[in-house]
């Protein structure tokens, strides 16, 4: 088999590697951090969401942006200073709202191809991950909001989702540790959650026990295609350069893979919508019994949750268009404390970590993933907030898609045979 490259080691690098050691290919993952899921595979918001697979390319979501553009805690926050790359990925978004409905569909097919295979991986890896069975339930104040889910709940029942109304009384039964009334909800029993940092490190070690090969701390500085149509790949490791040639390449950068597409003569228009996120650390008996373990999104705040394990609880959420920018802001984290204060209010949050990550949005809400106009490019990024929820199925189309040489671009939610056992 051939040698082949892949670029970032956060969740859809590994399961990529993955998924093409399996295959019998001799893999190389290159990565600029010291370990594997060190960017926006660090602190999701743990959810394996296939109830959240709706797109946001709706013009109800554009209204409620431009309303939220002065409001420095709105869920979603765009900073307007110009920017060719903001206001090209800004057009391409509005340009995809026609596919909306299908897009959406599309997106819950892939999810839940996607979860059957990552729970095989778990089990067949040993991998622990404070993976949490218990559905997702979403919750709804008012009675406009439960309305409008009710249209977005036909579109995911569509796709194959088996998820349902649920009333105020029944939101209780199913969550007894909420502390607030609603409206009503809709539950999804077969949802989960679970550790994406705790996962993909899990997952990067079962790939190097199998012969995958990890260059960490390795900045890419140049990829190049050879007459041989062999790829050079130039990089840095505690300063010293090195040359590597590989038959081919897989782009599973994240929000950087648009950079490398521009070195490889694709454009892919990734950008970089930073989320937030806090760990609430359950330091004390009260703590642990007041926090919920269902998983929750709470539709008006944008907010989800997840548990992991006996002492955290996770709590996510807002999406600022702000380019690069990875601080974390006082003023953005304060929204999901207080949320938890008030609908957990035995819940201490003296102890409370905060995060801020970059998801890889592509302008459809749909991942690319597929042959670039190389021969031997490939592409496994722009998953957005879902790359958790799709990782498994686009590894498992994209090592089928190189595996069988198609070298065209499949549709993301394609399916993929069985793959030949891991060669020990």
């Amino acid at each position: 088999m051939s040698r082949i490259a892949i670029i970032g080691a956060g969740i859809t690098g590994v399961t990529t590697a993955y998924a093409l050691a399996r295959r019998g290919f001799q893999v190389t993952v290159y990565e600029r951090h010291r370990y594997a899921a060190m960017e926006t595979s660090f602190a999701n918001g743990g959810q394996l969401s296939v109830s959240n697979a709706e797109v946001w390319n709706r013009t109800a979501t554009v209204l409620k942006g431009l309303r939220w553009m002065l409001t420095r805690d709105a869920p979603l926050l765009m900073n307007p200073s110009p920017s060719w790359h903001k206001y090209s990925w800004m057009g391409e978004f509005l340009r995809q709202i026609p596919n909306y409905r299908a897009n959406t569909v599309e997106t819950v097919r892939l999810a839940l191809a996607a979860r059957e295979h990552l729970f095989s991986i778990a089990e067949r890896e040993g991998i622990e991950f404070d993976l949490e069975r218990r559905g997702i339930l979403h919750i709804y104040k008012h009675r406009k909001d439960y309305d409008a889910a009710a249209k977005v709940n036909e579109l995911l029942r569509e796709g194959g989702l088996d998820r349902h109304a649920v009333g105020a009384n029944e939101i209780g039964r199913i969550e007894p540790a909420l502390q607030s009334e609603f409206h009503g909800g809709f539950f999804t029993p077969s949802d989960s959650t679970g550790d994406i940092h705790k996962f993909t490190r899990g997952l990067a070690e079962a790939c190097a026990r199998h012969g995958v090969e990890f260059r960490y701390d390795t900045q890419i500085e140049s990829i190049r295609q050879g007459g041989d149509a062999r790829f050079s790949i130039d990089a840095s490791h505690d300063g010293e350069r090195r040359a590597d040639v590989f038959e081919q390449v897989v782009v599973c950068a994240g929000v950087q893979s648009r950079a490398f597409a521009g070195m490889l003569g694709d454009h892919v228009n990734v950008y970089p919508v930073k989320g937030y996120s806090i760990t609430v650390c359950l330091d004390d008996e009260q703590s642990q019994n007041a926090a919920p373990w269902v998983s929750l999104l709470d539709d008006n705040a944008k907010i989800v949750t997840s548990r992991l394990g006996v002492d955290r609880f996770r709590v996510a959420g807002t999406a600022e268009i702000n380019g690069f920018n990875r601080d974390i802001r006082a003023d953005r984290v304060a929204p999901l404390v207080d949320w938890t204060r008030r609908l957990f209010p035995q819940v201490s949050t003296a102890r409370v970590i905060p995060w801020a990550g970059l998801r890889p949005m592509l302008p459809s809400m749909l991942p690319r993933v597929g042959a670039g106009k190389l021969p031997g490019v490939f592409y496994n990024t722009g998953h957005g907030h879902l790359g958790w929820t799709l990782s498994a199925a686009t590894a498992e189309t994209i090592a089928d898609t190189i595996q069988h040489g198609t070298g065209r671009r499949k549709p993301a939610g394609a399916g993929a045979p069985r793959p030949a056992p891991l060669r020990s």
